[in-house]
């Protein structure tokens, strides 16, 4: 239940950022001005719509994250908001997992606000039959952005807002290279490609995230795909929020 309010209060303050509806309209913006390319796509306009359209919810949704997730402990501390909910007898766990859950229900309502457009310019394009693998890909995005917000809530309980957001963006950057790096790690010195590979290891796996080369093609994935994509979420997630718990029971707000 506490959870649940704390998210709740945490929701409410992030929609009324103007930041996040700077972000919905950005992107519905950027769909409409797609059109105009379409012509010159060579033919491959629909892929062109479908493509850009997902990539902006990723990226939209990512720079959400980064600004207003980066400084969400930071700003109950700036206010000493913090330290009246602190005193009540509500776990510091409670507190970490009821910000993630409600900046999470904030960027996954940019996320649905997008997959839904770009859904509706779909059908009026004539292509409604992509609207399967378009909310498919939308889901996927999704969990991409729950697992970057958990990695941006721990980085903001531990450090301050400008350094939370670097290190949230490079760990973005190493989970959607992740695959590219072991491959490189290779022709590296014993001592970096062993240094390279735990970085590849421990950031998240997002290219499990990624089926925009699919949902270009109208194709859907499997449901072995989504399922193992839900669990993996869930599971980065859980370890991700039990670290930030254990390094924010240490810190002093009395």
């Amino acid at each position: 239940m506490i959870v649940a309010l704390i998210a709740r209060n945490t929701f409410r303050e992030a929609t009324r950022d103007r930041v996040l509806a700077g972000m919905a309209v950005a992107g519905i913006v950027l769909l409409l001005a797609v059109q105009v390319l379409t012509p010159l796509a060579m033919g491959q306009g629909t892929r062109l719509v479908v493509d850009l359209g997902l990539s902006s919810i990723s990226m939209l949704g990512l720079l959400v994250v980064l600004m207003v997730g980066s400084s969400l402990v930071a700003k109950e501390i700036e206010r000493r908001t913090i330290y009246s909910l602190l005193s009540r007898p509500i776990g510091r766990a409670t507190y970490l997992v009821g910000k993630w859950a409600g900046l999470t229900g904030a960027v996954w309502a940019i996320a649905v606000i997008l997959g839904l457009s770009l859904c509706g310019v779909m059908a009026i394009r004539g292509t409604g039959g992509y609207g399967g693998s378009i909310l498919q890909a939308t889901y996927l995005a999704a969990l991409e952005l729950a697992v970057i917000t958990a990695v941006a809530v721990m980085f903001s309980a531990l450090s301050t807002p400008v350094l939370s957001a670097l290190y949230t963006l490079g760990v973005y950057m190493v989970g959607q290279w992740c695959n590219d790096l072991r491959e490189f790690a290779v022709q590296f010195p014993p001592a970096l490609a062993r240094v390279t590979e735990w970085l590849a290891n421990v950031a998240p796996n997002l290219p499990l995230f990624n089926m925009r080369a699919l949902a270009a093609d109208g194709s859907p994935t499997t449901a072995v795909h989504l399922g193992v994509a839900t669990l993996y979420a869930l599971f980065y997630c859980t370890c991700v929020l039990a670290l930030a718990t254990a390094a924010f029971e240490s810190r002093d707000f009395k």
